[in-house]
């Protein structure tokens, strides 16, 4: 299919609809879930980057008090793997 038979984006009033029905916690989440990714990526010996984990890891232990309770502890468990796997990190550097 070429660009001139493909889809039309959303328009402006479609996107300011959808986020107007945006929830801020389900958005908290989802930031969580890719801080937490883009953290535990920065951690592959490939790519290590320690600075950049270490940032995502500190975003996300500002953000734990904020989240939906039901989140909370779910994420603490990821915040201590991260800080688990940013010290085995480190001792390797």
């Amino acid at each position: 299919m070429s660009e001139s038979q493909a889809e039309p984006g959303p328009t402006a009033e479609q996107l300011v609809e959808e986020l107007r029905k945006a929830k801020v916690a389900d958005l908290l989440v989802h930031t969580c879930s890719l801080l937490a990714s883009l953290a535990f990526g920065k951690l592959a010996p490939d790519v290590r980057d320690l600075e950049q984990a270490r940032l995502a890891i500190d975003a996300l232990k500002a953000l734990l008090p904020v989240l939906p309770e039901e989140h909370r502890t779910s994420l603490q468990q990821v915040v201590t793997n991260l800080q688990l796997a940013y010290a085995d990190a480190a001792k390797s550097e």
